[in-house]
C-alpha cells in the first residue's frame, strides 16, 4: 500500500471506530477509539486462531508492519501534536508554575529513569544499560494523552497549568535522555554514543539547541505576522512553523519536540496578544484543536493497532504486567519529590501528588520510542512491556483520572 491508500484507511477507521464509540461506548473519543481498534484486532486474532485458513491476521500484520509507526510518529504527527498542546498553555500561568514544571521534568525524569530501569533490570535479568533505557522511554508522560483527559477533568488552572506544562516538557527531555542512553547501551546502533562526554554533549545540543530554535523561530514567526491582518493566511504560517520548524530540529539535530514546545508556547501566548486579531485568534485556535483531534483519533487508532506488532509470549506479558507497578512508583518519586523539595517555599493542594502521579499517561510516544530501537535479544521484551504499560495507563487511568481529580481537587489550591 502507498502512503495515499495508507492514510486514508486509518481516516476511515479512525472515523467508523469514532462513529461507534459514539454511539454504544461513549468513552472519551480518542480513548473509545483505542479501545474499538483493540477489540476489532483482537477478534481479528481470535478469528486467525479458529479459521487459520483465512490468514486475517497475517494480512492485517502485513498493513500495520508496513507503517512505521515510530517514523510516523516522531518524525511527523509529534511535531504538530506538541505545538497544538503548547498552543493552548500560557505563558503567565507557567510562569507561577515554572519551578515545579522545571524540576518534574529534570529531576523527576531522571529518578523515574533510574528506579524503572533498575525495577525492570531485576525483573527481566536484563543489562542494567538496557533497562534503563527502558525506563527512559516509560518515564515521560504522554502529552497527546495527558492534555486529552485534561479537557475532560474540568481542573482548577494552577493544577492543569502544572500538568500540561509538565507532560510537554517532560516529553522532550526524556526522548533526549532516551537518545543518550541508547547511544551507550547500543553503541552500534544509530551511533549516538561517544561515551559519557559525548553523551553529556548530545544532551546539552539536543535541550538547548531544541529550545533555541525553537525561541527563534517563534519570535521570527511572530513579527512575520504581526504585519499581515489575514487569518487564513496566518494560520497556514503557524502550519509552516510547526511543520518546518520540526523537519529543520530533525535535520539540525536538535531536540524536535522541544523546539515545537517553545515555538508553540511563544505563539500560544505573545503572538495571541500581539500579533492576532481577535477573528484570526478565533480561527487559529479552532484549525489546532481540529487538528489536534484529528490527529489523537488516528494516533489511538494505531495504538491500538500495533498490537499485531507486539510478541506476547508469557515471560514478556509478565513482565509488562509487573512494569506497571514500576513505572506508577517510578512516577510517584517523579511527583513526589520535587513536591516535597518546594514544599517549604509554598504550599500545595492535598490532592497534587496523587492527581499527579494517576495522571501521568503513557502513550504512542514510549511505543514509538520502543519500536525505534536497533534488533537485539531485549528488544521484544521491552516492546511488550511497554506495549502493556501505555495500553493500562490510556484505559485504566485515563477513565479513571478525571473522577478521581474532581473528588481529590475540591479543595481551593494555594498559590
Amino acid at each position: 500500500m502507498d502512503f495515499l491508500q495508507i492514510t486514508s484507511l486509518l481516516i476511515v477507521l479512525a472515523a467508523v471506530f469514532g462513529a461507534l464509540n459514539y454511539w454504544f461506548l461513549k468513552l472519551p473519543s480518542a480513548i473509545g477509539i483505542l479501545i474499538v481498534s483493540l477489540i476489532a484486532s483482537l477478534v481479528v486474532m481470535g478469528a486467525d486462531f479458529v479459521w487459520p485458513a483465512l490468514g486475517m491476521a497475517d494480512t492485517v500484520r502485513g498493513v500495520v508492519t508496513g507503517i512505521d509507526f515510530s517514523e510516523a510518529l516522531l518524525e511527523g504527527m509529534l511535531g504538530l501534536l506538541l505545538f497544538a498542546g503548547a498552543l493552548h498553555v500560557k505563558l503567565n500561568d507557567l510562569k507561577g508554575e515554572w519551578r515545579i514544571v522545571a524540576l518534574m521534568a529534570t529531576l523527576g525524569v531522571a529518578l523515574s529513569t533510574v528506579i524503572a530501569g533498575v525495577g525492570f533490570s531485576w525483573i527481566t535479568g536484563m543489562p542494567l544499560l538496557v533497562a534503563l533505557v527502558f525506563g527512559s522511554l516509560i518515564s515521560p508522560t504522554d502529552p497527546v494523552a495527558v492534555l486529552g483527559v485534561l479537557r475532560a477533568a474540568n481542573l482548577k488552572k494552577s493544577m492543569e497549568t502544572k500538568i500540561a506544562g509538565e507532560s510537554l516538557f517532560n516529553d522532550g527531555v526524556g526522548y533526549v535522555v532516551f537518545l543518550v542512553l541508547v547511544g551507550i547501551a547500543f553503541p552500534h546502533g544509530d551511533d549516538h554514543g561517544g561515551g559519557l562526554s559525548g553523551a553529556a554533549q548530545l544532551f546539552f545540543q539536543e535541550a538547548l539547541g531544541g529550545a533555541a530554535l525553537g525561541l527563534g523561530l517563534g519570535y521570527l514567526t511572530f513579527r512575520i505576522m504581526r504585519r499581515i491582518n489575514e487569518y487564513s493566511l496566518e494560520v497556514l504560517i503557524t502550519l509552516a512553523l510547526a511543520f518546518g520548524g520540526y523537519s529543520l530540529a530533525v535535520y539540525l539535530h536538535v531536540s524536535a519536540p522541544i523546539m515545537a514546545v517553545c515555538a508553540g508556547l511563544l505563539i500560544g501566548d505573545i503572538g495571541t496578544q500581539h500579533a492576532m486579531s481577535d477573528e484570526t485568534q478565533t480561527y487559529v485556535d479552532a484549525f489546532w484543536k481540529l487538528i489536534d483531534e484529528i490527529l489523537n483519533a488516528v494516533l489511538f487508532l494505531m495504538i491500538g493497532f500495533e498490537v499485531f506488532a507486539v510478541a506476547f509470549d508469557a515471560s514478556a506479558v509478565v513482565a509488562g504486567l509487573a512494569s506497571i507497578l514500576l513505572a506508577l512508583l517510578a512516577r510517584l518519586a517523579a511527583v513526589a519529590i520535587p513536591v516535597l523539595l518546594l514544599k517549604p517555599f509554598r504550599e500545595f493542594s492535598a490532592g497534587v501528588i496523587p492527581i499527579m502521579t494517576w495522571g501521568g499517561l503513557k502513550g504512542g510516544i514510549s511505543v514509538a520510542l520502543a519500536l525505534s530501537l536497533p534488533e537485539g535479544e531485549w528488544k521484544a521484551t521491552i516492546l511488550t512491556a511497554t506495549y502493556v504499560v501505555v495500553i493500562f495507563s490510556i484505559i485504566v487511568q485515563g477513565l479513571t483520572v478525571a473522577p478521581l481529580a474532581k473528588r481529590l481537587g475540591r479543595e481551593p489550591e494555594l498559590m
